[in-house]
């Protein structure tokens, strides 16, 4: 194993670095993972095979790594959109969350409820049929049902189009 981290980790780094867009922090926790792959699967690493395996999984675990970090970023927005529009879509927020909160106030409670739990304390269907101690296809049904009321009730408002 100490022999796959002296030869190959240099390498695999300057491989990966092109991968990850430079970010070298990023790079470095591929290869590590990569080599402790290696290190949990030692029965893939054949005399003539070792060095393309560490490549495919060093390739495999910066495209998962590199594209997973991207995705649990926000969107970067120029400052001057910012502040240009941020007051106005501050307000649009905020009227349509009180008009969101005005319209869940029109549902049935068991639709609010599965409808609270599933968008707003983020649920899995699963997770809500648990608490709320009902099956998953009714938790479906009432969503379903709950935001086809909700549509109507936001359209009746005019926040919406029909």
């Amino acid at each position: 194993m100490d022999d796959l981290d002296g030869r190959y980790r240099q390498a695999l780094l300057s491989y990966v670095l092109h991968l990850v867009d430079g970010d070298h922090h990023l790079a470095e926790d591929v290869v590590q993972e990569t080599l402790l792959r290696a290190w949990q699967h030692p029965e893939a690493l054949t005399a003539d095979h070792h060095r393309p395996w560490l490549y495919t999984v060093a390739h495999n675990v910066a495209v998962s790594a590199y594209h997973r970090r991207r995705a649990a970023r926000p969107a970067e927005v120029p400052i001057e959109e910012q502040t240009a529009t941020g007051t106005e879509d501050e307000i649009d927020r905020v009227f349509l969350a009180w008009e969101t909160t005005e319209a869940l106030g029109d549902l049935s409670p068991d639709h609010r409820r599965v409808v609270v739990e599933l968008f707003y304390r983020q649920r899995s269907v699963t997770e809500t049929a648990q608490v709320l101690g009902i099956p998953e296809g009714t938790v479906r049904s009432r969503c379903f049902y709950a935001l086809r009321a909700l549509r109507a009730a936001l359209e009746n408002k005019g926040v919406t189009r029909p």
